[in-house]
This record gives structure tokens, sequence and C-alpha cells, in this order.
């Protein structure tokens, strides 16, 4: 099962190949059918890029040593470097040069069945929301890690109230899919910017899951991917190739099997790294701006479940609030929350008829507001050879709401609101003069546009949702007006006015969808909006705004956002300031940093006190 083959398909320079060459496509990733051409190239407005060599497995159960050299200060960013020891306390898979003579048997005949798998795979068009070749093209394709490289090339000047690191997760998969892949997919890389006294520097570093922790021992790809391969038949011989192999000890997925790529946060001197399908892993950012992975994180043992990848920190009460779903089995939704130091509250089941995709919610002051989309699970429909994720037009969107202190969910109350999808909301608040409380989010159409393939062009439109809970209705608007209208995707309010009422928003404009051509500043009351544009052949993701202060003005600090330049395949950090959009410093990276998922910011105050 282990692999020697070496993988050379990242890299941080452009290919002197057109993508529109068959011949290089075809070197980059598995021959698949065209489903939508009579060609054998696929149409898209992305560059393909190599991934990086694999790192091969070793005869030593604490680290893994890639093919080229072992951990060092060099800052070339083709190197690949040695993978951060995890935590000690996690149970120790068995590596193959282990295995005993039952077990290299097994894996050997498991591998000639996915081979056949694989084969059969490659005789079916792929969907494009599962086609490597369309979902991390350009410069959505990964990156090796980054040691941390000091005194980057600054243009402007940082602004002194900018101390700290801003760190952002991203989907970066380490090996090159043999099937399907989504975006989503990809393993866990977190990007780290550290400013300190006008300097800045830079490093990149994979989140050390046990799954990736497997699959480096074995040196290939072995866990199943949630999104690209899961469907269908051949997901379901996939899952059921994972379950053979556990059951021969040769993989373990008794300890995670999430891939940390979405959220982060700080909390309780922790940062966490988190997807919706998995613990938290606690990483740590050391004293030269590096990172490293602790391990995975349950609490001090509080944390049973996954958690999802969006928790919301209240700015006032400093309590973080949790959500937790199963696709599998009831109950399918949970809430709790952490008091400040750590503590974690007891579970509180929230009653649902079936498991539903929980991406995102909201707080109040007072209340937690829960979405039930129609965008569900359905495991069944992989038998009638279709995606779990499943867009349910029967169902009827709702809001629950529910006091944050509650102990069970029999308070809680639940508000229609008809064909509404959101897959992430930016805020809410009370409103008692009107019994409502207001929800502001993207609203987006097709709802399962992001998994299923679909001929609709997606819309993502920034909208006011208001709960009435005195007679149990719901309204809801666009806020931006129609002759302005744009998709609005990723972003966030001042985050320390979190779960109240806000004047502005901070979002990325999704156009040309997926990429991100600049950020919008909307005033959430008159719908204006103020556009901050990165440039021709410019594109980036979430924009992080920073407060300058807890008591200035609500639009008082800096957006910080990456910016890469599809033209020169060079990347930046820009520093603009919020209130008037103007660019105030740009801190040249010395390695491309692909688009991603979402940030946070850790002050240096908070840094020292690192768990």
């Amino acid at each position: 099962m282990a692999s020697s083959a070496t993988n050379t398909w990242i890299k941080t320079t452009l290919p002197s190949l057109p993508t529109s060459s068959p011949t290089t496509l075809n070197k980059r990733f598995p021959s698949y059918p065209n489903s939508n051409s009579n060609s054998n190239t696929i149409t898209c407005s992305l560059q393909t890029l190599h991934f990086p060599k694999k790192y091969q497995p070793t005869s030593t159960t604490t680290t893994t040593k890639t093919t080229t050299t072992t951990t060092t200060t060099t800052t070339s960013p083709a190197r690949e470097t040695k993978p951060v020891i995890t935590s000690p306390s996690e149970t120790k898979h068995p590596l193959p040069q282990k295995w005993n003579f039952l077990q290299k048997a097994a894996a050997s005949a498991l591998d000639m069945v996915e081979t056949a798998l694989v084969s059969h795979e490659r005789q079916h068009p792929l969907p494009k929301t599962a086609d490597p070749r369309v979902q991390i093209a350009g410069n959505f394709a990964p990156v090796p890690e980054h040691p941390a490289h000091q005194s980057l090339p600054v243009t402007g000047k940082i602004p002194k109230c900018i101390e700290g690191v801003y760190v952002r997760n991203g989907a970066n998969p380490l090996y090159e899919p043999v099937a399907g892949h989504h975006f989503f997919d990809g393993d866990g890389m977190v990007h780290a910017v550290k400013f300190h006294s006008g300097a800045a520097s830079y490093a990149c570093r994979f989140t050390e899951t046990q799954r990736l922790s497997q699959e480096k021992s074995l040196g290939r790809h072995v866990f199943p991917k949630a999104i690209g391969e899961l469907h269908g038949h051949s997901g379901i011989a996939r899952l059921l190739l994972f379950y053979a192999r556990s059951l021969f000890g040769l993989v373990d997925g008794s300890h995670g099997m999430g891939v940390a790529n979405a959220g982060l946060v700080y909390f309780n001197n922790h940062l966490l790294a988190m997807s919706e399908d998995d613990l938290p892993y606690h990483l740590r950012i050391t004293p030269n701006g590096d990172l490293t992975t602790v391990g995975r994180y349950n609490f001090n043992g509080q944390l049973k479940s996954t958690m999802i990848a969006h928790p919301k920190l209240d700015p006032v009460t400093n309590n973080l609030h949790a959500l937790s779903y199963d696709v599998v089995q009831k109950p399918y939704l949970k809430y709790f929350r952490f008091s400040p130091d750590g503590v974690k509250s007891p579970d509180v089941e929230i009653p649902l008829k079936e498991p539903t995709m929980m991406h995102d919610f909201a707080i109040t002051e007072n209340f937690v507001v829960v979405p039930d989309q129609q965008v569900v699970f359905k495991l069944s429909e992989m038998i009638t050879g279709g995606s779990p994720v499943v867009y349910d037009k029967n169902k009827v969107s709702r809001f629950g709401i529910l006091d944050k202190n509650a102990k069970d969910a029999n308070d809680m109350k639940w508000i229609d609101a008809p064909e509404c999808f959101c897959f992430h909301l930016w805020n809410a608040w009370e409103e008692p003069e009107n019994d409502e409380i207001v929800v502001i989010g993207s609203c987006m159409t097709p709802a399962d546009s992001i998994f299923n393939e679909c001929e609709e062009s997606l819309k993502s439109i920034l909208s006011e949702i208001r709960l009435n809970l005195k007679t149990g209705k719901s309204t809801r608007k666009p806020i931006i007006s129609e002759s302005e209208q744009v998709n609005l995707e990723a972003g966030m309010v001042n985050r320390n006015k979190l779960g109240r009422k806000t004047k502005f928003g901070y979002l990325a404009l999704a156009e040309p969808w997926p990429k991100v051509s600049g950020f919008a500043k909307v005033d959430l009351f008159s719908g204006e909006v103020k556009k901050y544009m990165y440039g021709e052949e410019r594109f980036g993701g979430e924009p992080l705004f920073l407060p300058n202060g807890v008591d200035g003005d609500e639009d008082d600090g800096h957006i910080l956002a990456f910016v890469h330049d599809e033209k020169e395949w060079k990347s930046e950090l820009q520093i603009v300031n919020a209130k008037t959009l103007k660019l105030e410093a740009s801190v040249k990276l010395p390695s491309r940093v692909p688009y991603g998922f979402h940030g946070t910011f850790i002050h240096s105050k908070d840094l020292r006190k690192q768990a």
C-alpha cells in the first residue's frame, strides 16, 4: 500500500505550457472523458499547476522525511520540509514497515481493488464540482510548505497599530487526486503573516491532522474525500474500501478524519483550525512567525463530537458558542458553549427530522440563531447513483431562536423563511421595539450549486432577514439595489460588534465566480456600496476587518487581504484603510498564496499568552 513513486505536481512558478494543451493537462491529472465538449481539453479560465513531491514513508514512528531534506531555515519556495510532530498523546497508527503478513496481503489485495475502481471511474465523465482539473486549477492549486521568511519587502508603511499575526486557512491537497476532488476536500494549510515594529514575516504550514499524518506515512492519499469522491456507487465502494483497510489495521479513522481547512479562531489562548467534520486542531505560532501543530484538541476531554468551522466568540461575554451536526445518527444537531476559561456547557440537543448542512449560524446579545435550510444529507441517494448532498425543494427553510444559556431546546422558536439558503451569516441583532431579530446573510441560489453541478448561474445576494418573535413570521429583502447587485460571499462585520447592531459589512466581491476581484464595504442600513478592486488579473479572498480599538468608530480599522496577480504570478498581502478604502501598505510574499477560506488576527499581547 505504501507508494515510493515521486509526485512532482506542485510548483510555485507558472507552467510554460498553456492550459489549453491536452499534453499539459494529461501530464497533470488523471485522464477522464470530457462531459461537455468534443475535445480532450477542458474549458477553464484557471491555470493548472503541478503538485509537490510526495512525502515518503520512513521507519520511524514519530516523524516523516521528505525525499529532499529535513527542516532548515531555507526560504526557497520549492523546498519541502519535515512535518511537525503530532501530539504524543494521540494513538499512533501502524506504519507499513510494521505490518504483519496478513496486513501486507490485505493491503496488496485492497490496492488491486482500488486500481480497478479508479479504472472504472475514469471511464465516466466527472462533474465540474468534482473534477480536479477545474476545482484546483490556477491559483486554487496547492503549494508546498514555506518556513518563516523574515523582513519581507513592503510598499508603503504598515500602520503602527498592526502588531501581531494574521492567519488564514485554506484547502491544499498534499497528494494528487486519483479520482474526484472538490476544492473543499483539500488538506488544511494555514498562511501566517506576522507584524512587528513595521516589519513582516511569512510562513505557511500544513495542519498535521491525524488523516494527513497517516497519509504521509503511506506516501499517498487513502482517506475518502467527503465531497469529491463520496457520490454514487463508486462513493459506496470507496467507503467500503476504507472500512476494509480499517478492519485490517492499515488505517485508523477513530482519531478523526477531518482536514481542518476552513475556519480559525483564537480562544482561551489557543489558536484552533477547524472543519466541521472533526474536532479542532490546536496550532501554535512560534516566536519567529512559523506555525506548528500541537494536536487534535478536545478542550481537555470535554468535547466528544465534531464542531463546525464557524463558532461565534461573543465580544462582551467572551463565551465561545458552537454547533455540532451529525449526518448519520440522531441527534443530528447539538448546541454548546464554552466559558472564557474553556469550560464547556452540557450539549443542547436540537431535534431535526433529517441531517442538515449547518455550515454557519449567528448570535445576538441573548440568542443563538440556527438555520435549518434546504440543503440536507441523504446517504440513500448514493444507492441510486446520486450525491448525498441534496437540495430538498419540498422542505421549507426556517430559523430557530434559542436562548444562549438554554439547557434544552424545549423553548426554541422556529420561524419559516421560505426559499432561503445562506451558506454564511454575517451578523444578527435584536430589535426588541419590533419584537424582531435581524439576520444579515448572503442568500445563495441555486442552494446546492457549490456541491452539485447545475446550469443556472450562482447568485449570492446580501440580504436582511427579519424574524418576528411575536407573530412567528419572517420577511427578507436584498440590502443592495437591483441595479448595483453583485455576488457577495466571504467576509465579516467588526467583530467587536458581533451580535449587536452593525452598520457596515466587509464582503468579498465574488465575481467572476468563484474568483474574488475585490471587496465591498456595504452600508447595511442604506444599501450603499463602496468597492475596492484589486486590479486587472488580480484576485483575492476573504477580507479581514481589523479594528483599531474597541471604542472608536465602527469602521475605524484596516482590511487585510491576500491578493494574487495571475499575470505576474506573484502574491502579496494588502492593508487597506477601512474608512477611506485607500491602500496603505502591501507586503510582497516569497511564494504564491492560493485562494482560500477564513482567517483571524491575533494581537501580540495575546500571542504572548499562547497555550
